[in-house]
């Protein structure tokens, strides 16, 4: 049986105490916020948004800014109910918002939502601090000022489903599972990557048989999802389907490898009719080799490091993987394996494909393929990016089955990120009873 090491012998730290390294890391996410605000300088003040490919060549593009046009909000229509929209409803409710405090200029709109943004990253800074525990808390540091969170920061509303997922998990954590419940359901209604986090709670579970924990966060997050999408739901279905209608029929996009399989014609690889069906087959297969690795690992993984894997997975399978999506992994990635090697590789091919996606729609725009990259270039910076995370999980991956390589575990933690799971034991496990004694 493992027992609890979270909370080892010693006196307890005042208020204080604890408080000492969260103000300086406040600070710095601040300090990141208004990086990434400065970033889009010249689209924000020097008006190449609205002028051909500058907003490419600046490296300063944002979704935030054109989608207040295209979803019709300058016209004044609500989310869903007046015009359907390509996102979830936590981002319809965001959108509705900075609308009604935009008073119909599409600047303040973006500066609305980017203070927002800023307020989410700052938190969910704070919230991968107490997750990493008092002997770990500037690991947060990645999230706070890394470069990749910098350039990506105000591209799209992720941060704000990432707040809401660090505090889910968190609440767990503190073992409050209705509220982790509530809160991972909000994370899951803005964007749908934290439905991941669900399995890993569950692959847990499995193996601690701590099941009145889990069936309570579960329950909760089934009343609180269909207490923010019922409504809308029955005033306009249609207009709160469009994103789910819109994620299943769009094709290979942007940053994914299928779109480098069906650029590069590769046989069944490129079928884009039964794309989805790939997609998911690929996600059910590496999801399966999660399930299997936490439920035979020699000891059972952290709750983190199964967050990351699930997660990785469901973005190297994606149909699409926009830069941005960099925002959902950094926080799971340094809870998983705080080793700054893998981590700063990850974010230099981060950084190379973020400037490599503008420059790729350059050279893909008519008269403008001299300022541009192609193909080449383009595909060299998707594969590194995606060889970097496989690196990262196989990692992950080796730290589990040799925990004495986990660098968190070398502290003589358990698991202080896992909530009822810290110290479990084992009541499940795919391993012979030889293999179990020898271990």
């Amino acid at each position: 049986m493992t027992t609890r090491t979270s909370n080892a012998s010693g006196p307890l730290p005042t208020v204080g105490g604890r408080a000492v390294p969260y103000l300086p890391l406040g600070l710095l996410a601040g300090l990141g916020a208004v990086l990434a605000y400065l970033w889009k300088y010249p689209c924000r003040f020097g008006g190449v948004w609205n002028g051909g490919v500058g907003q490419f060549t600046h490296f300063c593009y944002t979704d935030i800014y054109p989608l207040y046009w295209a979803e019709h909000l300058n016209e004044g229509k609500i989310p869903y109910v007046d015009y359907p929209v390509e996102y979830p409803v936590g981002i319809g409710g965001i959108m509705e918002f900075a609308r009604r405090l935009a008073g119909g200029d599409g600047v303040a709109f973006y500066d609305i939502t980017v203070a927002l943004m800023g307020i989410s990253l700052v938190v969910g800074v704070l919230l991968t601090a107490a997750l990493a525990g008092r002997t770990r808390p500037w690991d947060a540091l990645w999230y706070a000022v890394g470069p990749a969170v910098i350039l990506c920061a105000y591209i799209n509303w992720d941060l704000a489903a990432g707040a809401l997922a660090l505090g889910g998990l968190l609440a767990w954590s503190r073992e409050r599972q209705y509220l982790a419940g509530v809160l991972l359901a909000l994370a899951v209604a803005t964007k749908f990557y934290p439905l991941m986090f669900f399995g890993a709670l569950f692959l847990l579970t499995v193996r601690t048989g701590k099941w009145v924990p889990f069936l309570k966060t579960a329950a909760a997050a089934a009343v609180a999802w269909l207490a923010v999408n019922v409504p809308i739901m029955a005033v306009n279905y249609e207009g709160w389907k469009r994103f789910y209608a819109f994620s299943s029929e769009r094709g290979a996009d942007w940053g994914g490898l299928w779109f480098f399989f069906q650029r590069r014609q590769m046989g069944f690889l490129a079928d884009a009719e039964h794309l989805n069906t790939m997609a998911m087959a690929a996600l059910a297969v590496l999801l399966a080799g999660v399930a299997v690795l936490a439920l035979a690992a020699p000891r059972r993984p952290r709750l983190m490091q199964l967050c990351f894997l699930a997660l990785a997975a469901f973005m190297i399978t994606n149909k699409v993987w926009s830069p941005q999506y960099v925002l959902w992994l950094v926080p799971f990635a340094v809870l998983a394996r705080p080793r700054w090697g893998a981590l700063a590789a990850w974010q230099a091919a981060e950084c190379w494909y973020f400037f490599s996606i503008w420059l790729y729609l350059v050279g893909q725009t008519p008269g403008q393929e001299a300022l541009g990259i192609g193909d080449l270039a383009y595909f060299l910076s998707v594969w590194t990016r995606a060889i970097t995370i496989v690196v990262l999980m196989a990692l992950v991956v080796r730290d589990v089955l040799r925990p004495e390589h986990d660098v968190v575990r070398q502290a003589g933690i358990d698991d202080q990120s896992g909530g009822v799971f810290d110290g479990a034991e084992d009541r499940f496990a795919l391993r012979s009873r030889t293999a179990a004694t020898a271990a």
